[in-house]
C-alpha cells in the first residue's frame, strides 16, 4: 500500500488505516509529506504504533519543515506556504524531526507479479518536479529509461492516474490527506495489480478536529 497523509489529516489517515483491517497486508510504503499540517505528530504517532513493516519516504514538504525548524527557511516560497511551514515545525517534536530526516528519497521492492518497483516522492531524480497524464512521454523517457524499472510509484501531485512512459509502467497512488478530486482519501493497494483506491470520512467531523488544532490559514 501507499499513500500519502498531506497536510497531517489524521482523520484520512484513520480511515485509510482502518480499511487495511480487512486486507492481508505484507508492507506499507509511505510517501511523504506526512508533513506540514494541523495533525502531524499525531499522524506520526499513529504511523510509528503500526504492528506491521511500514517503509517512509522523505517527501518535499517533510523536507521544508526540517530545513524551517532547522533556521534554513526557503524564501522562494509564497508567504501563506511559509506561514504553514514555520507553525509545522514549531509543533515538531525533536524527535520526531530527528526520524524523519532519516527518511530516504527512494526505495525500491521486488514484487510478485510486478517486479522491479521503485517508490519515490515525484520523478526519481527530484522530490519537487511534476508530471501528469499530459505531460509529453517524450520529456520523460531520459528520466524514466535510466532507472531500470519496471514500475514506478509516486506521489506529489495529489492525483491518481496509470500510464505508460517507453518500457516503465508508472502510478501516481494520490494523496490519502489531501487529494485533489473528490473528498476522501486516495491510496495505492498492490497485490499483482494495480489498485487505485479511494476511502471516504465523515468531512464535518475531520473540519471539526482540525478547527482545534490551531493551524493557519
Amino acid at each position: 500500500m501507499k499513500g500519502r497523509t498531506r497536510l497531517g489529516n489524521l482523520p484520512a489517515l484513520e480511515s485509510v488505516l482502518e480499511e487495511l483491517q480487512r486486507i492481508d497486508l505484507d508492507q506499507i510504503v509511505v510517501g511523504g509529506d506526512v508533513l506540514s499540517g494541523p495533525m502531524q505528530g499525531r499522524c506520526l504517532d499513529r504511523l510509528r504504533a503500526l504492528p506491521f513493516p511500514v517503509l517512509y519516504l522523505m517527501g518535499d514538504s517533510d523536507r521544508e519543515v526540517i530545513a524551517a525548524r532547522n533556521g534554513e527557511e526557503n524564501r522562494m516560497l509564497p508567504p501563506f506556504v511559509r506561514d504553514i511551514l514555520r507553525w509545522s515545525a514549531g509543533e515538531l517534536t525533536a524527535e520526531h524531526a530527528e526520524w524523519v530526516a532519516t527518511w530516504p528519497k527512494a526505495v525500491r521492492i521486488e514484487m510478485p507479479f510486478l517486479g522491479r518497483v521503485l517508490f519515490c516522492h515525484a520523478r526519481p531524480r527530484n522530490d519537487n518536479e511534476i508530471f501528469t497524464t499530459r505531460t509529453d512521454a517524450s520529456q520523460l523517457l531520459p528520466i524514466f529509461e535510466v532507472v531500470r524499472t519496471d514500475l514506478v510509484v509516486f506521489g506529489h501531485t495529489h492525483m491518481q492516474f496509470e500510464r505508460m512512459i517507453g518500457n516503465t509502467r508508472v502510478v501516481n497512488a494520490g494523496s490519502v490527506g489531501m487529494p485533489f478530486g473528490p473528498f476522501g482519501a486516495d491510496w495505492l493497494l498492490l497485490d499483482g495489480e494495480i489498485d487505485l483506491r479511494h476511502t471516504y470520512y465523515d468531512q464535518e467531523e475531520a473540519r471539526r478536529r482540525i478547527a482545534y488544532t490551531g493551524f493557519p490559514r
